[in-house]
């Protein structure tokens, strides 16, 4: 019963994208196979190959499993990848989760040698081309792939999707504990798969409040450590709104990259872009990894080579836009300056960045923002600054910066910067945000980059920072009765398209 229910599964999802035609050449094949991983660790994978294109090699991909998913994920994908275009696919369930044996080392050295396993298995025995190897995988698939093809030379071409490049920054970012995910993480670990000694270790770390501990294990597990080694043609997709990964960490690594290179950034949260592509349905995401895998492992001309490497769609709505670089992504920069204010420390206020994998998710299927009133902010525990109002309208387009020159008097206090577009009525929608935790003491200067993101601002509306101590997203330290004064030369930097 437990091998013929994944097969069940892999068959709904596979009836479910073939053409009527798909009984008739060319068409597909699924199989459940056991792949011996590193150290032979079995791994549970399906199987897809192209049937009716004669007996190959045929371009082989792939495929990892996100963290808490199983092999099923990518088979309506994979499907639809043989049938269409010819390629052999293997969709395996990571090591430590489900069916697969061993135990979860958070990407550790076992796991990313598993993906060149799997490839020396579909090599010998799914018909693959050993000069057409492509890997690819949302999420901790994602990840995996990015470190494999910093190791193996064989990987060609890499689609990553909802990726972490730097897990320090992601899950730490500005030395405060991105809880939620964490959180969210390590249940999702414990439920599905059999945590190992690094990540037991990490979360006693954790809930003991050592979470520097833990960023020793970052360095080698992420893939901004190997850029320079990844000779691969690498596409990345992922959300403005990620909860889990956010995207500085993913700019940041696509400008380290010197290879053929891709970046889609898009409206929604962790993985919800690119969902119900993985199972096989219409998704943009999924046809431009399609379009990117014909290209670098089948020499298909498809224009994927000519258009411009960095595509982006504005977080609250419009149409893809096309860049020659991020650092394209602004054209100007405007400056508002910010008037000196002090803060009681450790109060809520109703600024908030929103619940992860939820808020994002409503701003990318519904374009439901994250929202707040200004005039309900109490003024006493959040400074609010108010820019001008934009009357012929804007767009924020890129990395926005706050300087603040900042005077805490605890040992140690958490702000989070909120950036809102705000009508006159003085409710607003979230556009970006960023934690920071700094040392009492001061006066001293902090520059706080938010997260990066496309966001059109309607005309007659403006921008308003907001600054406060607490959010229910994070794991701060804010000592409630303390204070936060803010100088008077700090100030604002907005990039505009």
């Amino acid at each position: 019963m437990r091998r013929s229910l994944p097969l069940l599964l892999a068959a709904v999802v596979a009836l479910a994208v073939a053409p009527p035609s798909a009984a008739a050449s060319p068409g597909f094949a699924v199989a459940y196979q056991t792949i011996p991983g590193e150290g032979g660790t079995p791994l549970k994978a399906f199987v897809v190959t192209p049937t009716g294109r004669g007996s190959g090699p045929f371009p082989l991909i792939v495929l990892p499993s996100s963290w808490g998913v199983n092999n099923i994920e990518y088979v309506g994908a994979a499907a639809r990848m043989a049938y269409e275009s010819g390629y052999s696919v293997i969709s395996y369930t990571s090591r430590g989760f489900y069916d697969s044996a061993g135990e979860i080392d958070v990407a550790g050295p076992d796991t990313v040698a598993d993906v060149s396993r799997v490839i020396d298995w579909g090599l010998a025995h799914a018909g693959g081309d050993p000069a057409r190897i492509g890997v690819g995988g949302i999420s901790y698939g994602a990840g995996q792939s990015l470190l494999a093809a910093a190791r193996d030379p064989r990987i060609k071409a890499v689609a990553a999707l909802s990726t972490w490049t730097d897990l320090a920054r992601s899950l730490y970012p500005n030395e405060t504990v991105s809880a939620q995910a964490v959180e969210l993480l390590l249940a999702a670990g414990k439920l599905t798969g059999r945590p190992g000694a690094v990540l037991r270790e990490a979360e006693a770390a954790y809930r003991e409040n050592r979470f520097e501990d833990v960023l020793p294990i970052s360095p080698p597990r992420s893939p901004a450590t190997y850029a320079s080694s990844i000779k691969a043609a690498v596409m990345i997709g992922n959300a403005w709104n990620d909860g889990l990964f956010a995207p500085s960490q993913i700019t940041d690594f696509f400008g380290a990259l010197t290879g053929p290179k891709r970046l889609m950034l898009s409206p929604g949260d962790h993985a919800t872009a690119e969902l119900f592509g993985a199972a096989g349905l219409p998704n943009e995401i999924w046809a431009s990894v399609g379009r990117w895998f014909d290209h670098h492992l089948k020499g298909a001309a498809n224009g994927i080579e000519r258009e411009l490497p960095v595509q982006v769609k504005p977080n609250n709505g419009g149409a893809w836009r096309s860049y020659p670089s991020w650092a394209a992504v602004t054209a100007r920069t405007s400056t508002v300056a910010l008037s000196a204010d002090r803060i009681g420390a450790g109060w809520p206020t109703i600024a908030e960045s929103g619940t992860v994998l939820v808020s994002g998710a409503l701003q990318g299927f519904l374009r439901l923002p994250v929202g707040v009133s200004t005039p309900l902010i109490d003024r006493g525990a959040a400074a609010v600054w108010r820019g001008p109002v934009e009357w012929s309208g804007s767009t924020v387009s890129g990395t926005p910066r706050v300087r603040l020159t900042v005077t805490a008097s605890a040992a140690r206090t958490t702000l989070y910067a909120y950036l809102y577009e705000v009508n006159g009525l003085g409710l607003g929608a979230l556009v970006t945000h960023k934690p920071v935790t700094v040392d009492g003491g001061g006066p001293r200067v902090l520059d706080v980059d938010l997260e990066p993101v496309v966001w059109n601002v309607a005309a007659g509306n403006r921008l308003v920072l907001v600054v406060d101590t607490v959010d229910a997203r994070y794991k701060g330290s804010s000592a409630l009765g303390s204070s936060v004064a803010f100088g008077a030369d700090s100030w604002l930097a907005v990039p505009r398209g």
